[in-house]
């Protein structure tokens, strides 16, 4: 349920996914994106556990940057772009960008954080004027053998890129 503070906006849905809905809404001439727990879903904690992690993460330059935090919901910037896999298709100019995603997935490596979703990782990373951006941390986990590199370089073999 979107937060009562929050419906003067009036938000509008954006993206429904398996375990969380995405609203985005208008301030300061900002677009702001409000993410919130799927009703649909069963899965317990998800929204605080991203949030644990952006806030982690946010300070390495990792994901979409944490504006506000409530009980159930967390604001951030609005990534307006498009998905890795729209940018890839153009295959013009993505090595920076593919180096970038590694870099970003090494940090997380380092941090010993493991996304989870780094092998399929094609609507998961928005690309802004050549910057990739990582989204959608839900599942993240902390392990002492993170895979992000690992499962990035798959990724990477299976579309003939590397």
């Amino acid at each position: 349920m979107l937060p009562k503070n929050l419906l003067k906006y009036n938000p509008k849905l954006f993206a429904r996914g398996k375990r969380g809905l995405i609203y985005t809404f208008k301030k300061n001439k900002k677009t702001i994106a409000i993410k919130i727990k799927n009703p649909e879903s069963k899965a317990e904690n998800r929204i605080q556990n991203e949030i644990n992690f952006l806030k982690i993460l946010n300070k390495h330059k990792i994901g979409p940057r944490i504006i506000e935090i409530g009980e159930d919901y967390f604001c951030y910037e609005f990534i307006k772009g498009e998905t890795l896999k729209d940018f890839l298709k153009n295959k013009k100019n993505y090595k920076k960008v593919l180096e970038n995603i590694m870099h970003q997935c090494e940090i997380m490596d380092e941090l010993k954080i493991n996304k989870e979703e780094m092998h399929k990782p094609l609507k998961n990373i928005i690309i802004k004027n050549k910057i990739p951006v990582i989204i959608d941390f839900e599942r993240c986990h902390f392990t002492s053998r993170p895979k992000n590199v690992n499962q990035f370089k798959e990724f990477l073999r299976r579309i003939n890129l590397e």
